[in-house]
């Protein structure tokens, strides 16, 4: 999840500062957290505090690729584990529901960053690119052995990771208990999804596939799949 450090002891204590900090966040909020209140919280000083972590901004992109990191491992599970489409698409939305049910506060105050491509946080920025594509990546996963035409399925990785991002931003605002209706908005989606991939099988629809993912080229929008899977983690 962290960086190497040079010894056991080391990266049990940038764990631990990253834990504070997080449980700072997630109390008092993004903003009215200070690196000197996460060193007091992990008992160090601010200097030490500073070797692990030169900002806030890099404890949050800490958090980013370990929750990738865990939704990858679940999904890799989910993966193994479901031989049904369905069933390996809802394990990987769900997942990812259940991963966040706690931090909804702390992703709406990092939301507002989307707006600004040059921040280090922006969900959508050149800064989190890394982490998009591995995302992106972990989206394709329930796709293997699925009858999905070769030509589509770095589009339909995108479509399922375009989808999972509003029903994030969805989930942001569901008052429901337990976001239950942001639940039943990914099983929705799910069903669509793989209506849809029924309809783009078939022959005719080849010639529109193709302008498709020529369109999402152009745009710079559509990965590449061995890529994103080999995109590094941000730390």
């Amino acid at each position: 999840m962290f960086k190497s450090t040079k010894t056991p002891k080391g990266e049990e204590t940038k764990r631990r500062v990253h834990g504070a900090a997080l449980s700072l966040f997630r109390e008092k909020g993004l903003d009215a957290t200070t690196m000197r209140d996460v060193a007091a919280a992990a008992g160090m000083s601010l200097g030490a505090a500073y070797h692990y972590f030169p900002s806030k901004e890099a404890i949050v992109m800490a958090y980013y690729d370990a929750v990738q990191d865990e939704h990858n491992r679940l999904v890799e599970d989910a993966v193994g584990a479901h031989r049904a489409l369905r069933d390996r698409l809802a394990a990987t939305f769900h997942s990812k529901l259940d991963m966040l049910a706690g931090d909804r506060r702390l992703l709406g105050a990092l939301l507002r960053f989307t707006g600004e491509p040059e921040h280090p946080l922006s969900f959508l920025g050149p800064a989190t690119r890394g982490i998009q594509l591995r995302s992106i990546a972990t989206f394709a996963r329930p796709l293997r052995d699925a009858d999905v035409p070769a030509d589509f399925r770095a589009t339909a990785a995108l479509m399922l990771w375009a989808m999972h991002m509003g029903v994030l931003l969805y989930f942001l605002y569901d008052k429901s208990p337990g976001q239950e209706r942001t639940h039943r908005l990914a099983d929705g989606g799910i069903a669509l999804f793989i209506s849809t991939l029924k309809l783009v099988r078939l022959p005719l629809m080849k010639s529109l596939r193709t302008r498709l993912t020529t369109l999402l080229g152009d745009a710079g929008l559509l990965p590449d799949l061995d890529g994103a899977e080999a995109a590094p983690a941000s730390g």
